[in-house]
């Protein structure tokens, strides 16, 4: 039985007198890769940033119901610790206009790191974890800037490791990039759940099919809040899910 790492009970979220999401509830693997999927608008998005209180940011907005992180109520958190433990890739890369070294080291030395020979350390490891090492490793104070999309995101996924989370949040992390890219980021991505427990926001059904393994279908109701419809390991969703909506979505026939 694998653990749960993201419990959330009866969740729902607000902004102003809207409601985005209703009454959530899932359990959230640890060490796997679980892939939220739906038609635009539905509150895929907003999801994935409750984990690391990304919402908090936003005026207006109110929320209902539990998360739990690893057994610890996310609201009762401090909110820095909180995101030193979940991390956060975003839809196009994001690099600080800094070196790749000082891209890397920024959240340690944050977290009060000097030591120059852990943070070495701790930025060859960021970056081999994120499959980048071997391309960078000769020229880590050229800017972050300077490299191509696909390694600018991984990039900012090694700078989101370096501060060692336990789970890392990936909102279309290659919505931005060539095939070619997308294909070493979902490769990346297989590999990093070794390690991590991934949550990722696509809206391409094959990339869905391809590196999760557990599938959560969001859609809306009559009143354009977000509802989660079916939640369950990724074959069963595409092969075989129990709700016709989910069907329709994933063949293509609404969304």
């Amino acid at each position: 039985m694998t653990a749960t790492m993201l419990a959330v009970q009866d969740f729902s979220l607000y902004y102003g007198q809207f409601k985005a999401l209703d009454r959530i509830a899932v359990e959230i693997p640890a060490r796997q890769v679980t892939a939220i999927i739906g038609p635009s608008g539905c509150g895929k998005s907003t999801f994935l940033r409750t984990f690391n209180r990304m919402n908090d940011l936003i005026p207006a907005v109110r929320t209902e119901g539990k998360v739990w992180l690893d057994g610890a109520n996310i609201f009762d958190m401090d909110v820095v610790a909180l995101r030193r433990q979940v991390g956060m890739v975003f839809q196009r890369p994001n690099p600080f206009p800094k070196s790749i070294f000082d891209n890397v080291a920024y959240g340690p030395r944050m977290n009060g790191l000097r030591d120059k020979a852990k943070l070495g350390e701790i930025v060859e490891r960021s970056l081999r974890d994120a499959a980048l090492w071997d391309e960078v490793k000769d020229d880590l104070g050229k800017s972050g800037m300077a490299l191509s999309g696909g390694q600018q995101q991984r990039l900012c996924i090694a700078r989101a490791l370096a501060v060692a989370p336990e789970v890392i949040l990936m909102d279309e992390p290659a919505s931005a990039l060539d095939p070619i890219a997308t294909l070493r980021i979902e490769d990346l991505i297989r590999e990093l759940r070794q390690k991590y427990t991934i949550v990722i926001v696509t809206h391409n059904m094959q990339q869905a099919a391809r590196v999760s393994d557990y599938t959560a279908f969001f859609y809306t109701d009559e009143s354009r809040t977000g509802i989660l419809v079916e939640f369950d390991k990724t074959k069963k969703i595409f092969t075989n899910p129990e709700d016709k909506r989910t069907e329709d979505y994933i063949t293509g026939r609404f969304g």
